[in-house]
């Protein structure tokens, strides 16, 4: 590649192969938090220089990639990283307010994977290794252009779930969404509708806050006089998306004589009522979404085996906020213009509190938070006393066991990403390697060839 080209829009520069490769993404601006963000592949030089610019960039001088953010607050030539013998040094430049990494303040140290870096008001995260598919050198957020909500991300794990289930929605196929509670499930499966091109409405049902005694008549309609209080038919859920899509949420506490009326409904295309005599044929594409363990269910007899496999045409797995933090100025973004907290900006004490909460709840805990915060400040820059003592009070995510995760690492490379022989080689069981991997965020895919 010629010297001083610069690199600023998605498609302009790509890579052919989805080796490894290390990773910066901006988490966060705090004068400017309603900017989605970006992401940078270091990965094609040995050398980076970060510094003050008027707008975000990217281009390769002298066989560095100089990275410029539109922060004043970042000194024109602010900090340098560097790979030495496979690892990544950061090196303040002298800048006047200093590089911080973790909170505290650095003249050279040596990054570890999963590492925040501070400078000025901009946040950024550091990833070692990260398999991503043509990958271009700047991926601004906004240059992002989702077919429907949900869909954008700077994560290139989930980057490729979502496109595996972008491929499916147009189908017919049965999709199943797993993931904690708060992730996101019933956003993607409104995305599923969308591109389904169904004309019918989405129609999400929420499974554990039917009444039991009710299940079969709301889901499936019922007769007048079938049951007292049964004053007028009525054609139930399910009928409701004829033609759209029925998101089943909560589908792991679904009673199990529902589960059976259920399956009929998905093998025959049709429902029955309470209380009719000939079923009724309806038209729908069936998302299902749950928090919960569904195998662990069929093994206990709590669901169907046959249901699940009916379910399961194609399961997508919803990661947690903690897993896609690449994606957390994505989403503070789309919260904020959604609250229409316009002109919200944050102090560096409650960014460092937003980024190293766990977020148990989620998406949907972020989002309360920003809304009591926003609330609290009055227009005024959100600091760390408007938010919950939740986030307040938590303690900073634990620091990983640099010298595990360097062993795991190492294990990884030389078994080509293959965790059966990683276990083998620790002396470890396969499950603790699992562990340790989500422990750690470390991709075992990323190092096979």
């Amino acid at each position: 590649m010629a010297r001083g080209r610069t690199i600023t829009k998605t498609g302009e520069r790509r890579r052919a192969h989805d080796a490894a490769k290390p990773f910066l993404t901006i988490l966060l601006q705090c004068d400017r938090p309603l900017q989605p963000g970006a992401r940078f592949c270091i990965g094609d030089t040995e050398a980076v220089s970060i510094g003050r610019a008027d707008a975000l960039c990217a281009k390769l001088e002298s066989d560095v990639l100089e990275i410029g953010i539109p922060d004043q607050r970042v000194s024109s030539a602010h900090l340098r990283l560097e790979c030495v013998l496979g690892a990544w040094m950061a090196e303040d430049a002298g800048s006047k307010n200093g590089t911080l990494i973790g909170g505290r303040r650095i003249t050279r140290e040596r990054l570890s994977d999963g590492e925040i870096l501070e400078l000025g008001n901009t946040f950024l995260l550091f990833r070692a290794a990260l398999r991503a598919h043509n990958t271009p050198t700047l991926l601004d957020g906004r240059d992002l252009r989702p077919e429907a909500d949900g869909l954008a991300t700077l994560s290139p794990a989930f980057a490729s779930e979502l496109e595996r289930l972008r491929a499916v929605a147009a189908s017919p196929v049965p999709v199943l969404l797993r993931g904690e509670s708060g992730a996101g499930k019933e956003v993607l499966a409104a995305a599923v509708h969308r591109l389904s091109g169904r004309r019918g409405p989405f129609q999400p049902v929420n499974c554990g806050a039917i009444p039991p005694n009710l299940i079969e008549s709301n889901l499936f309609g019922h007769r007048r006089g079938a049951f007292s209080g049964a004053v007028d038919d009525q054609p139930g859920l399910v009928r409701g998306a004829h033609r759209g899509t029925l998101l089943l949420d909560e589908i792991g506490d679904l009673p199990l004589p529902a589960q059976a009326a259920l399956l009929r409904v998905l093998q025959e295309d049709e429902v029955l009522p309470v209380g009719a005599a000939r079923p009724v044929k309806v038209d729908l594409r069936v998302v299902a979404a749950t928090h919960q363990d569904l195998d662990a269910l069929v093994a206990e007899r709590r669901f169907r085996p046959d249901l699940l496999a009916r379910l399961s045409g194609y399961v997508c797995q919803v990661p947690p906020l903690r897993e896609r933090r690449e994606d957390f100025s994505l989403i503070v973004a789309a919260l904020l213009a959604k609250l229409g907290a316009t002109d919200a900006t944050f102090s560096a004490d409650a960014a460092r509190l937003l980024l190293s909460y766990e977020w148990p709840l989620n998406v949907r805990e972020l989002e309360k938070c920003l809304a009591s915060a926003v609330a609290l400040a009055r227009g005024e820059r959100i600091t760390s006393e408007h938010l919950p003592a939740s986030v307040s009070a938590a303690p900073a995510a634990p620091a990983p066991d640099q010298r595990r995760r360097d062993e795991l690492i190492t294990q990884l490379r030389a078994h080509r990403g293959n965790v059966s022989a990683v276990a083998r080689a620790m002396g470890k069981a396969r499950a603790q390697v699992q562990r340790w991997l989500r422990r750690f965020r470390i991709d075992p895919f990323a190092f096979r060839r």
